[in-house]
């Protein structure tokens, strides 16, 4: 129970701190897995766990896909028998978690669809544990990460899109059915993370979602160590809540960020959240991009969270495993320029800073040369640096807050690969 007791009122909740673990981590994986993963399908650059709703109201390509494949009187409903994670292996899962550098893992609780993949009450024969895997595939995900010693979190969409009571009465849905499952999955799992969405339907009054966050800042068991994000209600994104969302680099609703609010990059590592079958490799991100993404997120003071979607066998992509092994690889040599850091300064060029105490690391987004020079008005007089990742100390001199460091010659198969560099200033 928290000491300090909050109202269910947008001006107590978002007086609320960001928990400190949530700024200090900067990765998080995100994991998209349900009903649609069976047909893993969407046109090109679209969600394919938008599956039932695209085909529903034949949007683009999907009902053409679905009726020549499975045929116009196979329902959405008829997938999840097939969704069976017969090589589901959550051990596996967290192994390619750790190995990317991730401080924390969130897993779709539930998506639009209404599937929930833990055993609620709320949605009998519509879980998997009564259909489909036959498993609390949320108990065993956050049992599994939290033995690698990372944060459970946990993705819950407000609305569904079929749901009777939901069309009929939305403000009844979220008292009888929305809630219950919210306060379920909190008080059963007690993630450390609690990322909604589908919020934009209705404004957050409707939602009642002050009442719940009052429950959870103030009596649920995770009441001190949770962050939320901003989706609430259709007037709350960068507006209201925890830490601000972007998806894609997108803000929702035409708002900008607010200078200096924590913020949140989600988005996948291919060009949809739930695996789709019709993506090719060039709308995968590569090693590269992906280190810089992380890199220029962390610079302005974000956190991201990069997701895979499962196949419906239960494994990870392999591109998306060799991603973020990848991801991992670079920050076992760099994380100390990444974890627990605060922005250094504007990007300059291709340099990007970030800062601990008295610490400055400038990162590079190419190999600099035999020198790399930036401007740094709050260093001055004497300073050491160094190349993360080697052990020599370099020739650093700095005059009229202007920096200028000796990059030492390095082999090829000490540059090439690597994809960014850190000079540690300090």
């Amino acid at each position: 129970m928290a000491e300090h007791r909050y109202e269910p009122n947008w001006a107590s909740l978002d007086a609320r701190p960001c928990p400190p673990w949530y700024d200090d981590a900067k990765l998080g994986i995100f994991i998209h897995w349900g009903v649609y993963s069976v047909p893993a399908w969407g046109p090109k650059g679209a969600y394919a766990e938008w599956y039932w709703d695209q085909w529903q109201n034949s949007v683009g390509e999907t009902r053409a896909f679905h009726d020549r494949t499975y045929g116009a009187d196979f329902s959405y409903q008829d997938f999840a028998p097939q969704w069976t994670a017969e090589l589901f292996d959550a051990e596996r899962w967290a192994d390619i978690f750790a190995a990317s550098g991730a401080r924390y893992v969130t897993l779709t609780s539930k998506h639009h669809d209404g599937f929930c993949l833990w055993p609620s009450a709320q949605s009998w024969n519509w879980n998997s544990v009564d259909v489909g895997p036959k498993r609390d595939l949320v108990g065993e995900v956050c049992a599994a990460v939290r033995a690698k010693g990372l944060r459970a979190g946990l993705y819950y969409s407000l609305y569904e899109w079929y749901r009777p009571l939901y069309l009929q009465d939305p403000e009844q849905y979220a008292l009888t059915h929305m809630i219950p499952q919210l306060r379920d999955i909190v008080t059963r799992y007690e993630p450390s993370l609690l990322f909604t969405d589908g919020e934009w339907a209705h404004p957050s009054e409707t939602w009642h979602s002050t009442e719940f966050l009052a429950w959870l800042f103030n009596d649920s068991p995770v009441a001190d160590e949770i962050a939320i994000c901003d989706r609430w209600g259709s007037e709350t994104r960068s507006v209201h809540g925890g830490y601000y969302t972007t998806e894609y680099g997108e803000v929702g609703g035409g708002k900008e960020l607010s200078a200096g609010r924590k913020f949140e990059e989600n988005r996948s590592i291919g060009a949809s959240f739930g695996f789709n079958r019709n993506e090719e490799l060039a709308d995968y991100l590569s090693e590269q991009a992906l280190i810089h993404l992380l890199i220029d997120t962390v610079s302005r003071g974000g956190n991201l969270m990069v997701n895979v979607g499962p196949t419906a066998d239960g494994r990870i992509p392999v591109i998306c495993e060799e991603r973020l092994r990848q991801l991992g690889g670079w920050l076992a040599i760099n994380g100390e320029a990444i974890y627990g850091t605060q922005p250094g300064g504007p990007a300059q060029g291709d340099l990007r800073f970030t800062r601990r105490g008295d610490t400055l690391y400038a990162i590079s987004l190419r190999w600099p040369g035999p020198e790399l020079c930036f401007d740094a008005p709050g260093i001055s007089g004497p300073v050491e640096a160094r190349l993360l990742g080697c052990d020599a100390p370099l020739s650093c001199t700095v005059a009229d807050g202007r920096v200028r460091v000796s990059v030492p010659a390095l082999s090829v198969d000490e540059v090439v690969g690597r994809c960014a560099w850190v000079v540690k200033v300090g």
